[in-house]
């Protein structure tokens, strides 16, 4: 029976992006689904389903699948997607089961909790990969990434590292406008600030701190120190940092990894792949994919 301590709201778990890929039997890799993450709670003959952010949900479908659900209580966890004309609830995790608050158990526990209730459409299971690289099979088949999940990881209420999710990538030749100066114990340069050609324009892309090693940043402050200008190179700069910023004549191409253009046309999630020392800055094409 469901008790008074049944409650009202859980904060969801939610996974760290990383731009790492690894594999090892302490993983679990399951599709990153692009949906709506939706908790359901089933309290007795109450039934509420709600998004990440707490919003109720109007999914008649999927409420009517809970109610029937062969429990006195349960909390699932899960993301909902829509392909017409049905709607389907991916379930990838419990919380709550008959009373009991299971998100002390390991993930492989929680799993086999979820194995024995009878799931059917609009249930979908979220079945996990076994994939050798299951990041590459996400983007050949246009998925949106992969959630690698430890097997002994508790349910925590927090964006977790022992949830990581790797989207697929894009990558573009940009060229170098400017760079900041490191901060901290960090040596060479704090972020190289990268753009592309547009007719007459050189516009600002955005900003990459990561991909680099110890001798890259090095190497690199020192081709950035010959090229110094007084004033940026850049031409439509929405979003330039205003301070410890230095301007380069634009020679330099670099490529880089992201997972998308943003709506105002800046990198998301950057990394630096290389320094494309075959190219020259005026033969870089942009590719606004």
């Amino acid at each position: 029976m469901s008790g008074p301590s049944f409650p009202e709201w859980l904060e969801p778990m939610a996974a760290t992006l990383t731009q790492e890929r690894f594999t090892g039997s302490e993983w679990i890799f399951e599709r990153k689904l692009d949906g709506i993450r939706l908790l359901a709670f089933k309290n007795g003959p109450e039934i509420r389903l709600l998004s990440r952010n707490r919003l109720p949900q109007n999914l008649p479908a999927i409420a009517e699948a809970i109610a029937g659900l062969p429990a006195a209580d349960v909390i699932l966890d899960g993301e909902v997607t829509w392909g017409l004309p049905t709607v389907s609830y991916h379930v990838f995790d419990i919380m709550r089961l008959d009373g009991r608050d299971v998100t002390s158990l390991p993930l492989d526990a929680r799993r086999a909790l979820l194995g024995q209730l009878p799931l059917r459409p609009p249930f979908q299971r979220v079945p996990p990969l076994d994939d050798p690289s299951p990041w590459e099979r996400a983007c050949r088949e246009g998925w949106e990434g992969v959630v690698a999940k430890r097997r002994d990881s508790r349910y925590e209420h927090r964006r977790s590292p022992h949830w990581l999710k790797m989207k697929c990538e894009t990558s573009q030749d940009l060229v170098v406008g400017g760079f900041t100066d490191p901060q901290g114990t960090r040596v060479g340069l704090g972020a190289l600030l990268v753009g592309y050609f547009e007719r007459e324009d050189f516009v600002f892309a955005g900003k990459i701190g990561t991909g680099f090693d110890t001798k890259l940043l090095l190497n690199l402050r020192g081709r950035l120190d010959r090229l110094e200008i007084p004033t940026s190179p850049f031409t439509r700069a929405a979003g330039l940092p205003r301070l410890r910023a230095h301007w380069v004549r634009p020679q330099i191409v670099v490529q880089v990894a992201f997972i998308e253009w943003t709506v105002h046309r800046k990198l998301r999630h950057p990394r630096l792949l290389g320094v494309r020392d075959d190219k020259a800055a005026g033969d870089v094409a942009k590719d606004m994919r």
